[in-house]
């Protein structure tokens, strides 16, 4: 029998500290020996279709394969399937939502990213797109560190709005919503950003020194938040070198390899310093891993479980 999960579901099952307990594993973990593969490829169309496999993290016995469908103009953008399978057997175990499990991945490890690499005493955030991925960041950060002023900018002046509104009720702070990134980020010493965005959004100049920006939208060729310039005067951590280069922050900036100071489970396992200096900039810029919709998917599974939560499905029926 496959357990299925929507949205709600997973929403119920999944608690942001141990999320962030499970991607820290992930990230220090011995590596796996098989290389992971992310494929994306455009569609005829407005969309693109992305798959992750497979996701594998030492001492757990499943593994992910993940199919999205990214489609900017709808709402929700990303609509597809994680399948969890048994190791041993390929037994599909559960199919999850795709587009809650990425959101929450991919936030809570920026928010590790973000907190590791930011400056120890860094609390007022800029927010530019305020979409699930950003509030999830949010959500991870404030767990983390104390966040002390907000400032949300969004193409959609309603959506940001709300987002301000909402997290600086949660935050006990008078958040303010600018009218575009570099207004947001100007006096901000964390910077998020998570946007469809094609040409750069901040550019050199528009961060302050010593504070840190984490980019997650190019994370497919084409995609780029981040202007050449300030890339090259910042301290680059990426999740995945070779990716950043192919397909990620690195690619779109037209950089290579010399560009990343390492990556984030280099910083985590104390193998590569997160910052060199008080004064620098620093950039987090992933591009998503498939482990880390393994981590997640395997916490839904088990907690869904315990709590007999989900439909079964018989697929071999």
């Amino acid at each position: 029998m496959t357990l299925l999960l929507n949205r709600s579901d997973l929403e119920s099952l999944l608690d942001p500290a141990d999320c962030l307990a499970a991607l820290r594993r992930g990230f220090t973990a011995e590596a796996a020996e098989l290389t992971a593969r992310r494929i994306v490829t455009s569609l005829p169309g407005p969309g693109s279709a992305t798959a992750l496999i497979p996701g594998l993290i030492t001492g757990i016995p499943a593994y992910t394969v993940k199919v999205n469908a990214k489609f900017p103009g709808v709402r929700p953008a990303l609509r597809g399937v994680v399948c969890l399978h048994d190791l041993e057997t390929g037994e599909l175990l559960a199919l999850l939502d795709s587009a809650t499990i990425t959101a929450w991945r991919t936030g809570l490890a920026a928010a590790l990213g973000t907190h590791a690499l930011a400056r120890r005493d860094a609390g007022t955030v800029a927010v530019v797109g305020a979409g699930a991925q950003a509030d999830l960041v949010l959500h991870g950060l404030s767990a983390l560190r104390p966040v002390t002023a907000l400032a949300v900018c969004d193409l959609d002046a309603g959506r940001a709005t709300d987002f301000a509104e909402r997290h600086g009720r949660r935050l006990g702070v008078l958040p303010s919503v600018a009218a575009d990134a570099p207004t947001a980020a100007q006096d901000s010493e964390v910077v998020v950003v998570a946007t469809w965005a094609r040409r750069p959004l901040l550019n050199a100049g528009d961060v302050a020194a010593g504070a840190h920006v984490t980019s997650l939208g190019a994370d497919e060729p084409g995609k780029n938040e981040l202007g050449p310039e300030l890339l090259e005067n910042a301290r680059v951590v990426v999740d995945d070198i070779p990716l950043a280069v192919e397909m990620g922050v690195l690619a779109g900036a037209g950089l290579g390899v010399k560009h990343a100071a390492g990556t984030l489970r280099d910083v985590l396992c104390g193998e590569v310093p997160g910052r060199v200096k008080e004064s620098e900039i620093t950039v987090y810029a992933p591009v998503g891993l498939p482990w880390q919709d393994l981590a997640l998917a395997w916490a839904a599974y088990a907690a869904a479980r315990d709590a007999g939560l989900g439909a079964e499905f018989d697929f071999l029926h």
